[in-house]
């Protein structure tokens, strides 16, 4: 590792940039100086990652993959300056070339290959693989598009192209000569070979071509460099591609080999997306699966029966698990393996994290649109399913009833998160109450079939993304408070308690939330025209936009002071900053009518001046990890409020724990261990328990209608919205809660929630106490560090 000062960083810079943009560095535009640096970064990683390779191919250790439909890894520049030590070496040497350090960096685009906490997890987990010199690395699709940007147009979400790869992206690497070849569609035609084995051929088949590009993924200062490869789309070559014409049709316009790599989750509300998202699974995995079985064999030189020792590959959620039959595809008809052999080696080698307990997000697929996109596939999982059934039918006679619900094929699906069961040693939850609920409810009868198969490993995120970076002011203090050794060894941040009464400190953590307050203030200001109160409570919902995360709960919140205000405007509050950020999926029109509602209110909010400016509500639009790192430093309150049950883990919760929010929240999730470790008294609950949510599932005696009636502010609440007091009528809100039996049991937990933030508003106006609940918080909050996550992981699941 070069070790650079703030002359030779400034010189290498001019340098670098004058040679790339051809022009005398004064003339230099600010995207052909953060090119320039990052050309200067990746020589340093190059010489890194080359080191890494030979070291794992020298010393042949088992290693992780980790097979994931997203990877939301943000700006990677700050973050690998970071991890290269160059950081704060590179700001002072872009201010005395007089540029704002922030200005350069985010000259870089978010690159468009994840959605939401599913994809950040993935990103965490590679990074602290890398930083704990774990051989761990990554494959995903390199997608064209991103989810979609999002603009409010009068306060409707309005989708936009989000095509991130508009420039190249400098830190990915073609690999032409790693491409693989993959086949879809077609038949498969049966004959015994000379030993009367049965062998299969593929006939009449589309082939698509898997090139592989590799992402640098960097450790923190340690000079480790795992691999990040996202497969993209191409023809086959031009020679090859006539031959084939000749003979078969073209993929369907629809499915074209362009689109398999074009868009991050596709809608499948209609057929044509669904195969579109089997396709794009299926590329996923076989050509990872492809690539893992070839460096195996080129650098073992042993037989493949030996790769479980070597290989351990993860699949997170259900997106990747058509991994497992193509293994078995592979092992049988590639590599000459029997049915017992590729049985023992898959299910040793697969293991499967599963990140929803809710039926409508458990994949399920038509069984006719696997037997005709992938038939040999199809063969495969029949199979699986037969002799799965057959052992429950004469070994757990007492289970014979319940067959069609534990099938891998039941009712004309195919069931990937029982296939995903069957087939894994290892099947974990994401939070303590995740997993409880899936061992005793959701997935009961699979757990007294498998007792040792299930486990939990509660999520985490990476500290040195989440307070190092986005949060310097704050990092400083904390070292200067506890030494560095947090940084290695985010546990140690516990050793915070002891100064939760040190009133410099007290004061300076405020002043520190204040000026990121100030910041977050001005960047609210230049994107909405909006001006906040940075003396008011900023209270913040930002994650993806869904019924269960209830941000129609806290708009109602909102609405009732509103209401209050407008009845009494000598009230004494405390002012609040409402920010909220979120997209909402294109065909979810329930989520896109919240947000229309959210923008609606702070409309009327916003420019009233009977309130006084007391209220301020902020909808932020096109959410993502740049923006995440603009709004986490700045929050006061914390808002996880999802349906207790609902939420598997949440992430968000634990990032802006780590930056000194207080939480408000229901008791599901993480936040219940967040609970645990800070006491019930640093942290605000209100609203049902899950067995409480579950009791009136089950018993059926909730009745949404005899609250709205009985609560007057709900009733005033639910008129407003219902006859545009807002400015538009939102009917289609006010019927379902109504029609629906309120399922997400807003009405019910809105009397707890308001009193709840009575209580924070009481708590905000003494100003030692919240700051001490604030540090009790940052002290705990190492227990997330996705470093935990991951050495849990490798303990007890990977076996490294």
């Amino acid at each position: 590792m070069t070790k650079w000062t703030v002359d030779t960083l400034m010189e290498a810079i001019i340098k670098s940039t004058e040679a790339l943009s051809g022009h005398p560095f004064k003339e230099a535009s600010k995207e052909q100086i953060y090119k320039g640096i990052c050309e200067i970064v990746k020589l340093e990683v190059n010489r890194q990652w080359e080191k890494t390779n030979r070291k794992y191919n020298n010393k042949q250790p088992k290693q992780v993959y980790y097979l994931s439909m997203e990877f939301l890894i943000g700006g990677l520049l700050k973050s690998n300056l970071l991890n290269q030590n160059m950081l704060h070496i590179c700001n002072e040497a872009l201010t005395k070339l007089e540029f704002s350090p922030d200005e350069i960096y985010k000259q870089e685009r978010d690159p468009g290959l994840g959605n939401g906490g599913l994809g950040r997890l993935a990103a965490c987990f590679l990074d602290s693989m890398a930083s704990l010199n774990y051989p761990g690395h990554g494959f995903g699709i390199r997608y064209r598009y991103g989810l979609f940007e999002q603009r409010l147009i009068n306060g409707y979400q309005t989708e936009l192209p989000d095509y991130w790869l508009d420039n190249p992206y400098p830190w990915e690497w073609k690999k032409d000569d790693e491409a693989v070849e993959l086949e879809f569609g077609g038949t498969v035609q049966m004959e015994r070979d000379n030993n009367g084995e049965l062998v299969f051929q593929y006939i009449n088949t589309d082939k698509v071509r898997a090139v592989p590009y590799d992402i640098p993924i960097l450790g923190y200062q340690n000079e480790v460099v795992n691999t990040l490869r996202l497969w993209s789309a191409e023809p086959i070559s031009s020679r090859e591609q006539r031959e084939f014409n000749q003979y078969y049709h073209q993929l369907d316009h629809h499915h074209s080999i362009d689109q398999i790599s074009g868009f991050l989750y596709p809608d499948d509300s209609s057929e044509e997306g669904k195969l579109l998202r089997i396709k794009q699974q299926y590329f996923l995995v076989a050509a990872s699966l492809k690539n893992i079985i070839s460096n195996f064999k080129s650098n073992m030189k042993k037989s493949l029966k030996h790769l479980p020792k070597k290989a351990v590959i993860q699949i997170n959620d259900t997106h990747p698990t058509l991994a497992i039959p193509e293994m078995l595809r592979l092992l049988m008809d590639e590599e000459g393996f029997g049915w017992d052999d590729a049985w023992e080696i898959t299910t040793n080698i697969f293991a499967y994290t599963n990140h929803t307990i809710m039926s409508e997000a458990l994949e399920k697929w038509p069984v006719d649109m696997i037997r005709n996109l992938l038939p040999r596939i199809y063969m495969i999982i029949d199979e699986i399913n037969e002799r799965f059934c057959q052992g429950l039918w004469f070994n757990q006679p007492q289970l014979r009833d319940q067959i069609p619900q534990l099938a891998v094929i039941a009712d004309n699906q195919i069931h990937m998160a029982r296939l995903a069961i069957i087939s894994s040693f290892s099947v974990n939850g994401v939070a303590k109450l995740h997993t409880e609920i899936l061992k005793t409810q959701e997935m009961k009868e699979f757990n007294q079939l498998f007792p040792k198969r299930f486990n939990n490993k509660t999520n985490g995120i990476t500290h040195r993304r989440w307070l190092l970076m986005v949060n310097p002011k704050l990092s400083e203090l904390i070292t200067e408070t506890i030494s560095p050794a947090w940084i290695l060894r985010p546990r140690e941040l516990t050793h915070l308690i002891r100064h939760i009464k040190d009133q410099p400190l007290l004061d300076r953590l405020n002043q520190i939330k204040r000026e990121n307050k100030i910041e977050l203030a001005k960047f609210i200001q230049q994107s909405t025209g909006i001006l906040v109160d940075d003396h008011s409570i900023f209270d913040v919902q930002i994650k993806r936009l869904h019924e269960y995360k209830r941000q129609l709960l806290n708009i109602f919140h909102v609405i009732y002071l509103y209401n209050e205000l407008k009845d009494t405007p000598s009230l004494d509050i405390t002012p609040r900053t409402f920010i909220f950020a979120a997209k909402a999926a294109p065909s979810y029109y329930f989520a896109k009518e919240v947000i229309k509602l959210i923008n609606t209110v702070a409309d009327i909010v916003n420019y009233d001046p009977s309130i006084k400016g007391k209220l301020k509500v902020v909808f932020l639009e096109n959410y993502n990890v740049s923006l995440a790192e603009k709004i986490i430093p700045a929050v006061d309150l914390s808002e996880q409020i999802s349906t207790a049950g609902k939420e598997a883990s949440g992430t968000g919760n634990m990032k802006m724990m780590m930056n000194g929010a207080l939480t408000i929240g229901t008791l599901d999730g993480a936040n219940i261990e967040m609970k645990d470790l800070v006491n019930r008294s640093n942290i605000f609950l209100f609203g049902l328990t899950a067995d409480q949510v579950q009791e009136y599932y089950h018993n059926g005696d909730y009745q949404a209608t005899e609250i709205y009636q009985t609560d007057e502010r709900l009733t005033q609440i639910m008129h407003q919205i219902r006859d545009g007091f807002f400015g538009q009528e939102f009917n289609d809100i006010y019927y379902h809660l109504l029609s629906s039996n309120d399922p997400y049991f807003i009405l019910k937990d809105f009397d707890d929630y308001v009193e709840t933030h009575q209580f924070v508003d009481q708590t905000y106006r003494n100003s030692n106490k919240w700051l001490s609940k604030s540090l009790v918080n940052i002290a705990h909050s190492g227990k997330f560090s996705s470093d935990r996550t991951i050495r849990e992981y490798a303990t007890s699941i990977w076996k490294l």
